[in-house]
């Protein structure tokens, strides 16, 4: 296990290192992060208009839940597949453009669309589990959700890297969990501590010299609150611009045994022997 451990967090550095020498790929979760504020924006105000959920979750609450799952999915998947297209060109040793990513992701729009309905219908029924009064049903909800995010980690690098449809890609995802079980779970758990540790630090310091701002102006307060508030976002930037890296890192090792230039030194080479 602790090998293993090593291994992953090898992988998370060099995909760091990859990151530092390519900041264009952290454009991606920012464009992404705009365009789902967007679908999040047109989704609640016809919501709040309309109503649909003042007498709970009926038939036409369920619908309007899937299509914002729905197009929700497929603007995220659409960016995460342009940020690991781009980072497979970089692991390749090529020099990755904005038009580079986008195109990997266009040439799958229809398995990005299918995925998309899939992961939708997925996340409705856990979100169901989640908001009911039972408490192990709640709690089964949270371990398939969990079970799911490691099961679906390397959809987006097969998808882009496979000209195949949404479920062979999820099959190919599972089977390579199987693979990379370790360094799957251990990676993104440790992105998510690290990260989430970080947030939150970044939060306290700033609620605390938001407070202490406002002891001096409300004007200042504001300014001091706004200012963190834009690193707690470029955090959450660096974040997701990191996974999408690590996923792209973590298929070609699973498939391939190869080590990107970008790799060399890490002592991956057999971090992924075929099981005997």
């Amino acid at each position: 296990m602790f090998d293993k451990f090593s291994r992953s967090w090898d992988l998370v550095k060099a995909s760091a290192s990859v990151l530092r020498s390519d900041k264009e790929l952290m454009l991606f979760p920012v464009i992404s992060g705009i365009a789902t504020l967007v679908v999040l924006a047109t989704f609640l105000l016809p919501m709040f208009a309309l109503r649909i959920f003042a007498d709970g979750i009926g038939i036409g609450g369920a619908v309007f839940g899937f299509l914002f799952y729905f197009v929700q999915y497929s603007v995220m998947i659409f960016f995460n597949c342009a940020l690991v297209g781009a980072a497979m060109i970089r692991l390749d040793g090529g020099d990755p453009t904005l038009a580079d990513g986008f195109n990997a992701a266009k040439a799958r729009i229809p398995s990005i669309l299918g995925y998309a309905a899939i992961a939708a219908t997925v996340g409705v029924l856990l979100q169901g589990m989640k908001s009911k009064d039972n408490f192990l049903v709640r709690l089964l909800g949270s371990a398939l959700g969990a079970a799911w995010t490691l099961a679906t980690f390397l959809v987006v690098p097969v998808l882009v890297s496979r000209n195949i449809g949404p479920i062979d890609a999820l099959k190919e995802s599972v089977s390579l969990l199987k693979r990379t079980w370790g360094e799957n779970a251990v990676g993104q758990v440790g992105i998510g501590a690290a990260f989430g540790l970080l947030t939150f630090g970044v939060v306290l310091v700033g609620a605390l010299f938001t407070v202490l701002a406002a002891q001096v102006s409300f004007a200042l307060a504001i300014v001091v609150g706004a200012l963190f508030l834009l690193v707690v976002l470029l955090v959450g930037i660096y974040q997701a611009a990191l996974s999408g890296i690590y996923s792209a890192a973590l298929y070609r090792y699973a498939v391939s045994h190869e080590t990107p230039a970008a790799f060399r030194g890490a002592d991956l080479e057999h971090a992924f022997l075929p099981k005997g």
